[in-house]
């Protein structure tokens, strides 16, 4: 050893910079695994994840965050009451379903990303649809077990839809936007960041498109949110909290700066993706789903219980629930942060 690392002085250096070295070592392997499942392959939609992963968000928060990909969100929760994932991003309007079941384990949202669902028929005007009453008399594609579709009969219902005045079929998502396209359809049923984009990638004119959303007719649901695993979130509560709030800068930062939150994004997709494609439904689902006035006044993640009376009401028009279920059957607000950290403008 070099004689002058001998000196008391340089002995005490050596000993702060080994235990600062073990700090740093320790906050590292404390860092809190979390397996985190989207409901659906990578796209615009999910930038608040990928933002908060690129920027070091979720780390800031001491959490160490593997993310996999469901098929569906009855998928993504499955696997969350099966414990192979820790938290999904999920319909809630599907969780209030499958909840109606007493083998299903307590399963319960914790924060909501999209205050408004993106439920809507996309039509073409050129083809008659204008509004939700000129439906009658045209030819609906209903996505069979689509989230949309569900939920069709309470807006047709409380709109004076006459159902039986229209032709339905029942197609698959894989050809909703081709068959829209081709005009084989009048009007499909979808997410309007899908859908209603995907069509107009396919070369639909944007003035030739009637996107009617469910939510200026009526459904007051809810749309994604994040759903916990219950014995994760009892053992965990600090790390369930830290990843809400890593969420929630995520999403300031896709607000804030949108096409690097799309160039994170397309990194992550498999086989690349468009970024002004991208982009587009990230833009529509902010405009649209997240930064809507209930937020702007109330901040991001919570659920009104009003709000939610009348979301199982319009589920319970297509789906016999064993027994209606509370809000506090469904939802935790136990994890969110303050109001004030939850301003989103």
């Amino acid at each position: 050893m070099n004689p002058s690392l001998k000196t008391p002085a340089n002995r005490l250096l050596i000993t702060i910079v080994a235990a600062l070295l073990c700090m740093v070592c320790g906050a590292a392997s404390a860092a809190t695994a979390i397996r985190f499942t989207l409901d659906r392959p990578i796209d615009g939609a999910a930038a608040p994840f990928i933002v908060a992963a690129d920027n070091g968000l979720f780390a800031e928060e001491g959490l160490n965050v593997t993310t996999n990909v469901a098929a569906g969100s009855k998928d993504a929760i499955g696997r969350v009451a099966a414990g192979t994932s820790d938290i999904a991003l999920a319909d809630l309007n599907v969780l209030i379903r499958l909840r109606d079941n007493d083998k299903m384990p307590a399963v319960k949202a914790v924060f909501v990303l999209f205050d408004t669902a993106p439920y809507a028929l996309i039509g073409r005007k050129s083809r008659g649809i204008e509004n939700i009453a000129l439906i009658e008399g045209k030819t609906l594609g209903l996505v069979d077990g689509d989230p949309a579709a569900r939920l069709w009969p309470f807006v047709a219902k409380h709109n004076g839809v006459r159902t039986d005045k229209l032709k339905t079929e029942k197609i698959s998502a894989a050809v909703r936007e081709p068959l829209l396209s081709a005009g084989q359809v009048d009007a499909v049923s979808g997410f309007s960041f899908l859908a209603a984009v995907n069509v107009r990638d396919r070369g639909v004119p944007a003035d030739d498109l009637a996107i009617l959303h469910f939510s200026d007719f009526g459904c007051m649901a809810y749309g994604y949110a994040l759903v916990v695993n219950p014995k994760f979130a009892a053992a965990n509560p600090d790390a369930v909290k830290a990843f809400i709030r890593a969420t929630i800068a995520g999403v300031k930062l896709s607000i804030k700066h949108p096409s690097r939150a799309i160039d994170s994004v397309i990194a992550g997709m498999n086989g690349g993706g468009s970024h002004d494609l991208e982009l587009e439904r990230l833009q529509t689902v902010i405009r649209e789903n997240i930064v809507t006035d209930d937020v702007k006044r109330n901040g991001i993640g919570a659920v009104a219980p009003a709000r939610f009376d009348a979301s199982v009401a319009a589920i319970a028009e297509d789906f016999k629930f064993q027994k209606l279920p509370a809000l506090a059957d469904i939802f935790d607000a136990s994890y969110l942060p303050a109001e004030s950290a939850r301003q989103i403008h």
